[in-house]
């Protein structure tokens, strides 16, 4: 058989089933060659569904389902670009509000010298901590990194994945040490002497936090001064100066956007990282809503209004699934509002080997920042543990015109502090009142300890009176 004959036998089998379709949807006279069709393959003349009525002739759509049904795939790959994309909107927030403050290259720090407070938009940051930041960008070449002791600090990539661990958490064990982050595909010599790092990603987020010394950050923020360096291997032998900037009171923004915008935060991703940084899966969600890497991400009208709506529902979901959680796995005992930010206790969120926790991943990306096994672990002596709760004893959400006070046992079981802090429901930030630190801790001299060594703490627009000094305003 020839090449062409073959094309024409192609060609006429595709008439073939176009005519046996047409044909179907008449009165269809019995077949010698018929068989008995199962119901549960054939597709109704019109169902009725949560879009709408869906009409098929012989199961082709007409053209209002069409419509329909791609306005509704378009709509759902926006919420779930939504969704699966949030943790890399978050770390490019985080870039954006870094670069704002002048952490635009590899050799500055943003330093809390006075702490964080309310002005800055962080998602749950603390009062208690010396907080460090860095954007580093391997775009150029390889990285040193020269780490100060006594910190918990990480590296995560662009999409917020974990890239590792530096301090009390990581291989130097809190002595401080040297690490070398190796650009996605380096393929050149590693010099020894090094804890090496392997990033997926050209940009990373580097932050960490020293603690305080009897309430007092002058430790910490000399570590920094004098340990914290970043340079290029290929200048390990001259290394460029540090700059460090003191953002304490300062406001800026590192939250990502629940409108439009967040769309154009993560194609600023896409444009930026390798292809082959993040999930196929996630990739071809955006691509199919219009952000591919080497193209404009302009959709029309119809898209950019489907869009609109798909990030207002995306937002929901994510906030709801945060200040309503159903999983039941995120509570730490039953019938409790306490709930951990790591539900199922995997820094990946895997519910299985090979089975991704999607609702766990957006429970804690919607609120919190920082990826590492060490705030999953329980580890005693090492990492942090966490527990947050949204409503009272009773499941109704907080009021802060209302008062609400919390009794802590005696000799609660942190090596560094423990602490509480106020967050805004809008902004997952620190709450803003007329306090500059929404928070009350172990650190802070003058609260009151009950003659048991328990501890209760107090949460309203006024103190009540005789416990001001435990008090957080809200």
């Amino acid at each position: 058989m020839t090449i062409s004959s073959m094309k024409n036998l192609f060609g006429a089998a595709s008439a073939l089933v176009l005519l046996a379709g047409v044909a179907h949807g008449q009165t269809a006279p019995k077949m010698e060659m018929a068989t008995p069709i199962p119901s549960s393959i054939v597709t109704p003349e019109s169902v009725d569904t949560r879009i709408g009525k869906l009409n098929f002739f012989d199961g082709f759509p007409d053209d209002a389902t069409s419509e329909k049904i791609y306005d509704n795939l378009d709509f759902m790959r926006g919420v779930d670009a939504f969704l699966n994309a949030m943790p890399g909107a978050s770390v490019e927030a985080m870039r954006v509000g870094l670069a704002s403050q002048g952490a635009d290259n590899n050799q500055t720090i943003l330093i809390f010298e006075n702490l964080m407070d309310s002005h800055s938009l962080f998602l749950t940051g603390n009062t208690e901590s010396i907080y460090n930041l860095m954007w580093l960008d391997t775009k150029a070449g390889p990285l040193v990194i020269e780490t100060p002791p006594n910190i918990l600090g990480m590296i995560d990539n662009h999409w917020f994945e974990y890239v590792g661990d530096v301090g009390n958490a990581g291989p130097d064990k809190g002595k401080g040490g040297k690490y070398l982050l190796l650009p996605p595909g380096h393929e050149g010599e590693i010099p020894e002497g090094y804890h090496v790092l392997r990033t997926s990603t050209y940009g990373n987020l580097f932050f960490w936090r020293g603690f305080l010394e009897n309430g007092s950050t002058t430790t910490a923020v000399e570590n920094t001064r004098k340990f914290a360096k970043v340079y290029p291997l290929s200048e390990a032998d001259n290394p460029p100066p540090m700059k460090l900037i003191n953002v304490s009171g300062r406001e800026f923004n590192t939250i990502h956007a629940n409108n439009f915008h967040f769309y154009e935060e993560v194609n600023d991703i896409v444009q930026y990282e390798p292809n082959d940084a993040y999930h196929p899966e996630v990739l071809g969600q955006l691509a199919a809503i219009g952000i591919v890497k080497g193209k404009a991400f302009a959709p029309d009208e119809r898209m950019k209004k489907i869009l609109t709506e798909a990030v207002a529902v995306g937002n929901a979901t994510a906030r709801t699934i945060t200040f309503k959680t159903r999983m039941k796995d995120a509570y730490y005992y039953p019938n409790s509002a306490w709930f951990t930010g790591f539900v199922g206790g995997s820094y990946e969120f895997l519910l299985q080997p090979g089975v991704r926790y999607l609702e766990a991943r957006v429970l804690f990306h919607y609120y919190a920042t920082g990826i590492t096994p060490a705030m999953a672990i329980k580890r005693v002596g090492i990492g942090s543990q966490y527990a947050g709760a949204t409503t009272d004893k009773d499941g109704k959400p907080f009021d802060g015109g209302k008062t609400y006070k919390i009794h802590l046992p005696p000799n609660i079981p942190a090596k560094e502090f423990w602490s509480f802090v106020a967050y805004d429901n809008q902004t997952r930030s620190m709450l803003q009142t007329d306090r500059q630190f929404p928070s009350i801790g172990s650190d802070k001299k003058d609260i009151v300890i009950n003659a048991d060594s328990s501890v209760d703490v107090w949460f309203g627009p006024t103190a009540p009176k005789g416990h001001e000094a435990n008090w957080v305003q809200t």
